[in-house]
């Protein structure tokens, strides 16, 4: 299930913009960023907003109709605009922060996996290294530090190189295994 948040207004994090409407699209589930989800976003001629969410694998699709319970004065919107320049640097910074977090929790994701998978490839010493690398990784995503956590990403995915081209080999010679493809290969 995906939870589908609209917002009006100026600010970089949802919590600080207006709420419009929620609703939700029904996936099964999937491995994590293997969701495509498209988001449509249309005004009829009403000023009704029409919100579309579709799976593109697989076409399921959610709808919500966005009907004016009441206007922004003209004082609520220049005091949105106020805002969003008066709190633009922490907004970016927040937003930076939240970014690096995602994309941390995405290669802790890979790494755990990719280490229940190819354990048997790298020896003992190197995955000690990448263990450590992923302790570090997982204690900086949970600071407030956004170099910290961008450093210990870059590490970890540094010391996963080698773990990575290990299972590409490995993954090509399983798909390369058989007769017909080495043919292939070999041939002028």
């Amino acid at each position: 299930m995906v939870d589908l948040h609209v917002v009006q207004g100026e600010r970089e994090l949802a919590k600080d913009c207006r709420s419009l409407a929620r609703f939700e699209l029904r996936v099964d589930p999937m491995p994590a960023s293997l969701p495509k989800i498209e988001v449509t976003f249309l005004i009829d001629a009403n000023g009704i907003l029409h919100v579309q969410a579709r799976e593109l694998r697989t076409g399921k699709a959610a709808e919500v109709e966005v009907r004016p319970t009441y206007g922004l004065s003209d004082d609520d919107v220049a005091r949105m605009v106020e805002d969003s320049f008066t709190y633009a640097e922490a907004d970016v910074e927040a937003r930076l922060l939240v970014e690096a977090r995602n994309e941390a929790d995405t290669v802790i994701t890979h790494v755990r996996r990719a280490l229940r998978q190819g354990a048997h490839l790298v020896t003992p010493e190197e995955r000690a290294h990448i263990e450590a690398a992923l302790a570090a990784l997982t204690t900086a995503r949970d600071t407030t530090d956004r170099d910290r956590i961008r450093e210990a990403t870059t590490a970890m995915n540094n010391t996963t190189e080698h773990l990575a081209e290990l299972m590409m080999d490995s993954a090509l010679k399983g798909a390369l295994g058989g007769t017909r493809a080495r043919e292939i290969l070999e041939s002028p």
